[in-house]
């Protein structure tokens, strides 16, 4: 029988999200031992399961692989005698003294994409020759949640989900819907971007952004959902998700979004580019980068997407082009992106954790 022990925040921000959908998936293939990150935040139908999985540390397999999904520069508390495997979801392409110390110390390290191994390699956390030890986990989507759904509205409603960051080019969106857009065109602007980690002043800010904006009557401020389900409920009414990351480390929200069968438009570059290309997204080419700083999170320490109003401008038009098909009738369901998240599942990840550790 297959043990792992797991140490997972349990929550509903990404991290956690990603926490309770790998020990529930492992759950099924094998036998795990639950260590949890913080405070315990999950649906009610899923608290006897995590529960159980809690309960199991009790008497655990101290020589299973220990599997730690968590910041970079925290790898180094870990249960047991067995591998020790970091699962950090970062999103510069550059790691600090501190993470390379604690990366390098890891028998084997888990990563999101193609792009965050080579980031890996070229920071140097394993050697060259080693770089069978950084294996590319792929997280998912909730299939049963995100399922394919059609807009009832007439408006063509735009939506972002993710914590306002500079990262998340929340800068970029306003500027770029009110560029497209004017009083006459039915359209909506949905951003349920709550930073939890904000004070309430600095998410009053953002909102003010939006809200003071020239199309500021057509911006809808949703406030964070509890569950995914809820979230899925938003989701299901809008059209198009508008992405304009300088870094993303997975990006959940955008998969979800095409697990739903809505439009994307999105930043060429970093973790989501695992799932997302030109076939199921509209995506905005990244030619340089530049060094990444907002002046709360990121102080310089590596770089990220460069952006200018030119690239806004280029979304403006992507959100044009998707508000006259739906005006006249000609937006289906995007299928290329309900193909693409059918190749993610919580389940596949499971399985390529196993596999990873069986080699």
């Amino acid at each position: 029988m297959n043990h792992f022990n797991l140490i997972a925040p349990i929550n509903q921000l990404g991290y956690g999200i990603t926490g309770l959908n790998v020990a529930k998936s492992l759950s099924k293939i094998g036998r795990v031992s639950l260590w949890t990150l913080g405070n315990i935040d999950c649906p009610v139908n899923d608290a006897k399961e995590i529960s159980c999985l809690i309960k199991n540390r009790d008497i655990p397999n101290f020589e299973a692989p220990c599997v730690r999904i968590w910041h970079q520069n925290d790898m180094s508390q870990f249960v047991g005698n067995g591998l020790k495997i970091g699962f950090p979801i970062f999103e510069l392409d550059t790691f600090t003294e501190i993470e390379k110390i604690h990366l390098s110390h890891l028998d084997m390290l888990f990563v999101c994409s193609e792009w965050a191994k080579r980031v890996c390699i070229e920071n140097g956390v394993v050697e060259k020759h080693s770089h069978h030890l950084v294996k590319v986990i792929p997280l998912g989507v909730d299939k049963d949640i995100f399922q394919p759904c059609e807009s009832s509205r007439k408006t063509t409603v735009f939506f972002n989900c993710g914590k306002w960051e500079i990262r998340k080019g929340h800068d970029l969106i306003v500027k770029a819907f009110n560029f497209a857009f004017t009083e006459d065109d039915d359209v909506e602007l949905w951003m349920m971007c709550d930073n939890p980690f904000f004070s309430d002043v600095e998410n009053k800010e953002w909102e003010e952004l939006y809200l003071n904006s020239p199309l500021g009557s057509k911006i809808k401020i949703i406030p964070r959902q509890p569950t995914q389900k809820e979230v899925y409920n938003i989701m299901k009414e809008t059209d198009c998700g508008v992405f304009p990351a300088r870094a993303e480390g997975w990006n959940l929200e955008l998969l979800e979004m095409l697990s739903c069968g809505k439009y994307i438009i999105a930043t060429d570059y970093s973790g989501h580019t695992e799932f997302c290309d030109d076939k199921n997204s509209l995506l905005i080419a990244v030619e340089d980068k530049e060094e990444a700083f907002d002046g709360k999170w990121f102080h310089g320490q590596g770089n990220w997407a460069k952006l200018s109003d030119k690239d806004s401008e280029l979304m403006s038009s992507m959100m044009q082009s998707v508000y006259i098909n739906k005006k006249s009738g000609s937006l289906p369901l995007n299928q290329e992106g309900i193909e693409t998240a059918q190749k993610f599942s919580w389940q596949n990840t499971a399985e390529k954790i196993k596999n990873a550790v069986a080699t």
